[in-house]
C-alpha cells in the first residue's frame, strides 16, 4: 500500500492562505472519513483548528466526489474506487507556537493545525512535499524541520523544499516546519546534532554564544538521562533536533515536539555580539529552551497513560501534569546551574521567585496540583480573573513538589539517591525506544508513579506523594532547603488595598483625588502606612463610582532565599557545582 501523501504551499502570503493536498490510495470502500485534530498535544485547550479551513472538495480520477461534513472537524467522501483527494485552503494567522501563520515574510505549522488526518489509517506511512511559494521575492527562502527528507528523486535537501517522510500521523504532527530567510546555527551535544533557527530581525545576534550554551544545557541533560550511553533521545527516531524561534517585540512561549521544540522571545532577551553579560532576559530564553527540550524525555517519550495514543479530537484527562510539566519546570532552571549557565545565587533568587508567586495565589488552598492537572482544559486554559482565587498552577506549583520530593530523598539517603533516579528510571521502563519501530508503547500510570518513587528511593514515600500532590496544605520548603545550607527567612508583605470593592476591568481613574498615571500607582500608593484610608474613583462599565479603600499588608507569607557561605557538600552534590 502506498503511503499517505500530503502537499503543502504558501498558496498567497499576503492573504494567509495555506493551500494543502491529502491523497489516499486506499480508501474506505463505505467512504473515507477524515478530520482535523482539535487540540495539539502539549497545549491542553480545544482550539477547533478546523475553523480555519476555508473550502474543502475531493476528487477521484480528475472528477468531483461528494464530500459531506459530519461535525466541526470531520468530513466523509462518497466511496470511491483508486486513489482519492482532498484539496482545501487553510488560513494562517496565529502567530503563537500552536497553530500556523503565513505572510510575505515567513511561514509556520504545525500539522495539526494543516493536515487532515485519514481516520483508521493513523498508523500508515505518510510522505510530504513542502513546496516554496511562488516568485522571485521568495526565492531565498528555506524550510527548517526535524522531519526526515524522503530518498530518491524529488527528496527534499537538508533545509529545502522538497519531499518528507514520517512513520505515520502522530509523528507528522510531531514535527512543525518553519520557512523563510531564517538566521541559523549548529552544534553537536553528545555527538548529536542540534540546530538553532530564528526568525525575525535580530541585529548583532551573538549566534556562537548561543550555540554554546545550548551546548552544555543539552549536554547536561542527556547525561542526566543516559550517564552511560551519553545518547540522545531524538536519535530512535531522528537524526537531529531544531531549536526554532520566532523573534518579537515581547513574544515568550514554547511548545515540545519529538525533535524539536517551536519557541517565541522577544528580540531584547537574545545576546548581542560583544556584550558578555548575561541578562535577566537572556537567562529567562535559555530557561525556556532548557524547558522545552527536558520535555523531549519527559512528556514527548514518558508519558501519561491516557496520551498513549493521543485522543486529538476531544479532551483527554490526567491527573499527572504536575510530574510531566511540574517536574519539567524544576528541572529547566536546574539544567542551566548544573551546565554553568546561571551561578547558584542566581539559582536560588529563581526558587524564592517561584516559591513567592505560588504564595500570592490563593487558589494553591483550594486546589491541588492534581485536580489542577485534571482540570488544564477547563480552569489553568481557561483562566479568568477570579483564577488567582480558585486555581492553582500545575507548572509553578508542581516544580515545588518536585523540589521538595529530591531534597526529602536526598537528605533521607544521604544524597545517595535523589529525585534524579526516580527520573531516569521512568525514563528506561516507559520512556527509551518509545519510537522505535516496532516498539511497545505504554504510558505511566498514577500507580506506576508511586510505587517507582518507593522503588526507586528505598524510602516509603506514598503518603508524603499523596499529601504533595492531592492535598492544599503549606509546602515545608524552609525546613528542607535548610540541611542543604539554603536559609529560607519571612519578609513583611507589600502593602496593598483591601476592602475596597474594586472588580475586574474596573478602569481606577484616581485616588485621593490624584489621577493614576500609567506606570505610576505603585510609586502613588507607596505614600500611604499601614490603616491609611484613601477614597478611590472607578469606571465601571461607563459609570464613575466613588470607593472607599483601606491598606494593609498582603496577608501571604513571603520568602527571602539565601545560600549560605563557605563549602556545602550536599548543596554541591544537589546543584551540581
Amino acid at each position: 500500500m502506498k503511503p499517505i501523501h500530503y502537499a503543502i504551499a504558501p498558496l498567497q502570503p499576503e492573504a494567509h492562505l495555506f493551500a494543502v493536498t491529502v491523497t489516499v490510495d486506499a480508501p474506505h470502500p463505505a467512504g473515507q472519513q477524515f478530520y482535523l485534530p482539535a487540540w495539539i498535544p502539549g497545549s491542553y485547550m480545544i482550539r477547533d483548528f478546523a475553523r480555519n479551513i476555508v473550502r474543502i472538495r475531493a476528487q477521484a480520477s480528475g472528477k468531483p466526489v461528494a464530500l459531506t461534513k459530519l461535525d466541526k472537524q470531520s468530513w466523509q467522501a462518497a466511496p470511491v474506487d483508486g486513489p482519492l483527494t482532498l484539496s482545501y485552503e487553510v488560513y494562517a494567522w496565529d502567530l503563537s507556537v500552536r497553530a500556523a501563520h503565513l505572510d510575505a515574510t515567513h511561514g509556520f505549522f504545525n500539522g495539526s493545525s494543516v493536515f487532515l488526518c485519514a481516520d483508521g489509517q493513523e498508523n500508515q506511512p505518510c510522505t510530504i512535499d513542502i513546496h516554496a511559494p511562488a516568485g522571485e521575492a521568495y526565492a531565498g527562502w528555506r524550510v527548517a524541520t526535524a522531519m526526515r527528507e524522503a530518498p530518491g528523486r524529488g527528496g527534499a535537501k537538508r533545509y529545502g523544499f522538497g519531499r518528507y517522510q514520517v512513520a505515520d500521523y502522530d509523528e507528522l504532527v510531531d514535527h512543525p516546519v518553519e520557512m523563510g530567510n531564517f538566521t541559523m546555527g549548529s552544534f553537536r551535544a553528545c555527538g548529536a546534532q542540534h540546530d538553532v533557527v530564528f526568525t525575525g530581525r535580530v541585529p548583532q545576534l551573538d549566534l556562537e554564544r548561543v550555540c554554546r550554551d545550548l551546548k552544555q544545557i543539552c549536554e547536561a541533560q542527556i547525561r542526566l538521562f543516559e550517564p552511560k550511553t551519553e545518547a540522545a533521545p531524538f536519535l530512535d527516531s531522528n537524526r537531529r533536533y531544531v531549536f526554532m524561534t520566532m523573534v518579537t517585540t515581547d513574544g515568550y512561549g514554547g511548545l515540545e515536539h519529538r525533535a524539536s521544540t517551536a519557541l517565541m522571545c522577544a528580540r531584547a532577551d537574545l545576546p548581542a555580539r560583544g556584550k558578555e553579560e548575561a541578562t535577566e532576559g537572556y537567562r529567562t530564553f535559555l530557561g525556556l529552551c532548557s524547558h522545552e527540550y527536558f520535555h523531549t524525555w519527559n512528556v514527548k517519550r514518558i508519558k501519561p497513560a491516557a496520551f498513549v495514543p493521543y485522543r486529538l479530537r476531544e479532551e483527554t484527562y490526567t491527573p499527572l501534569l504536575w510530574l510531566f510539566e511540574g517536574f519539567t519546570s524544576y528541572y529547566d532552571d536546574l539544567m542551566l546551574v548544573r551546565s554553568g549557565r546561571i551561578t547558584e545565587k542566581q539559582y536560588v533568587e529563581l526558587l524564592a521567585k517561584t516559591w513567592n508567586g505560588v504564595l500570592r495565589g490563593n487558589g494553591r488552598t483550594k486546589q491541588s496540583v492534581a485536580a489542577s492537572s485534571f482540570d488544564a482544559w477547563t480552569k489553568y486554559y481557561r483562566q479568568d480573573e477570579n483564577a488567582p482565587n480558585a486555581i492553582v498552577s500545575y507548572y509553578t506549583k508542581g516544580s515545588l513538589v518536585a523540589l521538595a520530593l529530591d531534597l526529602t530523598i536526598r537528605a533521607k539517603t544521604r544524597n545517595r539517591r535523589s529525585l534524579d533516579d526516580i527520573m531516569r528510571a521512568l525514563w528506561q521502563r516507559y520512556g527509551s525506544g518509545f519510537y522505535a519501530p516496532g516498539a511497545q508503547q505504554r504510558g505511566v500510570t498514577e500507580a506506576q508513579v508511586h510505587a517507582l518513587f518507593d522503588e526507586v528511593s528505598g524510602l516509603r514515600l506514598g503518603a508524603l506523594l499523596r499529601s504533595l500532590t492531592e492535598g492544599t496544605g503549606e509546602l515545608q520548603l524552609a525546613a528542607l532547603l535548610k540541611p542543604f545550607g539554603i536559609k529560607a527567612v519571612t519578609t513583611k508583605p507589600e502593602r496593598n488595598a483591601t476592602l475596597a470593592g474594586i472588580s475586574a476591568g474596573d478602569l481606577l481613574a484616581a485616588v485621593d483625588g490624584l489621577r493614576v498615571a500609567p506606570g505610576q500607582l505603585d510609586k502613588l500608593l507607596a505614600r500611604y502606612r499601614d490603616g491609611d484610608s484613601a477614597e478611590c474613583h472607578v469606571f465601571r462599565r461607563d459609570e464613575l463610582h466613588v470607593l472607599p479603600l483601606t491598606f494593609a499588608r498582603e496577608p501571604a507569607m513571603q520568602y527571602t532565599v539565601t545560600a549560605e557561605g563557605g563549602r556545602q557538600a550536599m548543596r554541591a552534590r544537589w546543584l551540581g557545582r
